[in-house]
């Protein structure tokens, strides 16, 4: 999934260039897709495209390390060109790729076969994490990196988790595969036990308020409670999804103070819905992890605040209208998601905390959309504007007011839980490699040739070498 065409030159100009060193003035280089100077003074050719960002941010290409795109299987309700632009509409140039499709991605084999079908349809960069086999716990240990770097272990059951881990043993395996291995494992954890015990006293829900009594927070703070002792013992790195509760959130601080290798996502539908919206909305908040309620909203807030959470995520997950009005029993968890992250965790912020410093929230943002997952998931040249980086940048104008509505929606479902919200900033332009893939102005898209991301190798810009041994064992596969 190389490049054909060399990028050309180009200068990126602004007054608010966010840099991992802070807000700054200056110019930023490019060439062949990779930034090779942030400076004060342009010294590029004149041949060089220039473009002037003004007063407008320019941030690193984002990062969603928490997206369905569906493919394969699933593509009457999401594909990779819809979703896709979905994610550069959104500042995306970025995406992990979840292993929950049709069939599942549980081994090398099956990443490669998904990695052929994507080829060429997609506007985004790409890496996929591999999900965890029950049946083979033991595929972790000798996991290549240049396949993945990472497995998706379900710990409780919905509509499109086929592969939930529900032997205690199972997981002990994977935890300790996973250690010898170096594999980051990223977990749904809830507990699928103490939901079964549910369901038996509760029956099926008549309403969608009724939802969260059978997935209460006790199944989160359980299965997190089950992970850390994990951590504990085998010393694996924990990624825990969609942390939806207080409870949770203290669990996981309490074991990284105790220097435990255990992080958290919180994703922008729990930062931005409460359980009251759930009697308005219905099915489009309906999640899994639930909607919770504004207590632990607020201590979800503050974990970003104080810099606890290590990623946020869109769960990018959509379903079609309708599957999503089917009886209240049968209708899926999961909404659209990566093209409203950004700004409307950046929408919260200001409203939030409308005295802080833009500089301070842009950057908060950046740590936790750009620099924190390309650091997690070893994301070659990913994440930040500096020399020798991929050229994945953001025009990002953030005091625009703006309204999300139906004819906004890129996801193929067609629909949005934040349709009709007016939104604080906007990106107005999303270059990947150098080239523009989103332009506000125009409304027009770039070229379809998104690459898969091996391991990075030492250093954060040392891209060839795993590009190398991703194209070399693409063509293994194809030959």
């Amino acid at each position: 999934m190389d490049r054909l065409t060399p990028a050309p030159d180009l200068v990126v100009s602004g007054r608010r260039l966010v840099t991992p060193h802070g807000v700054r003035p200056g110019h930023v280089l490019v060439a062949d897709g990779r930034i090779t100077a942030v400076t004060d003074t342009d010294t590029a050719p004149a041949s060089a495209e220039r473009l002037d960002a003004g007063d407008h941010y320019v941030l690193p290409g984002l990062i969603d390390s928490h997206v369905h795109f569906r493919t394969p299987g699933l593509t009457y309700k999401e594909d990779w060109e819809h979703a896709s632009r979905a994610a550069v509409r959104g500042g995306v140039t970025t995406v992990l790729d979840m292993p929950n499709t049709v069939p599942p991605t549980l081994d090398p084999e099956a990443v490669l076969d998904k990695a052929r079908l994507v080829e060429g349809r997609s506007l985004v960069d790409l890496r996929f994490h591999i999900g965890l086999d029950p049946e083979r716990p033991e595929l972790l240990a000798d996991l290549d990196p240049s396949v993945a770097t990472s497995a998706k272990v379900f710990m409780a059951g919905h509509h499109t988790a086929p592969t939930v881990v529900r032997d205690p043993a199972a997981l002990e395996k994977a935890f300790a595969a996973a250690a010898e291995g170096g594999v980051q494992l990223v977990l749904h954890a809830e507990d699928d036990g103490l939901f079964a015990l549910l369901d038996a006293w509760w029956g099926e829900p008549g309403h969608y308020l009724e939802y969260e009594q059978r997935r209460p927070r006790t199944g989160g703070i359980v299965a997190v409670a089950k992970v850390i002792e994990l951590v504990r013992r085998y010393g694996t790195r924990a990624h825990i999804l969609h942390l939806s509760s207080a409870e949770e959130a203290d669990l996981v601080c309490a074991a990284q103070a105790a220097g435990y290798p255990v992080t958290f996502e919180v994703t922008g539908h729990h930062l931005s819905f409460t359980d009251k919206d759930t009697s308005r909305l219905g099915a489009r908040t309906r999640l899994s992890p639930s909607i919770r309620g504004q207590a632990d909203q607020d201590r979800l807030w503050r974990a970003l605040a104080e810099g606890q959470l290590a990623t946020l995520g869109s769960d990018h997950a959509p379903h079609t209208v309708d599957e999503k009005t089917r009886s209240v029993a049968d209708s899926p968890p999961g909404l659209p998601g990566v093209q409203e992250l950004a700004v409307a965790v950046w929408t919260g912020m200001r409203r939030r905390w409308p005295e802080e410093d833009p500089d301070t929230a842009v950057t908060r943002l950046v740590r936790h959309l750009s620099q924190a997952p390309a650091e997690l998931f070893r994301l070659p040249g990913k994440g930040r504007i500096e020399a020798g980086a991929d050229a994945d940048l953001v025009v990002f104008a953030p005091d625009t007011p703006w309204m999300f509505s139906t004819h906004d929606v890129e996801s193929k479902c067609g629909w949005s839980a934040y349709e009709g919200w007016t939104f604080t900033g906007r990106v107005e332009r999303t270059l990947r490699a150098g080239r523009t893939v989103w332009d506000a102005a125009s409304g027009t898209f770039g070229t379809y040739d998104g690459r898969l991301l091996g391991a990075a190798a030492g250093t954060s810009g040392d891209r060839a070498s795993a590009d190398g041994t991703q194209t070399a064992a693409l063509a293994a596969r194809e030959g």
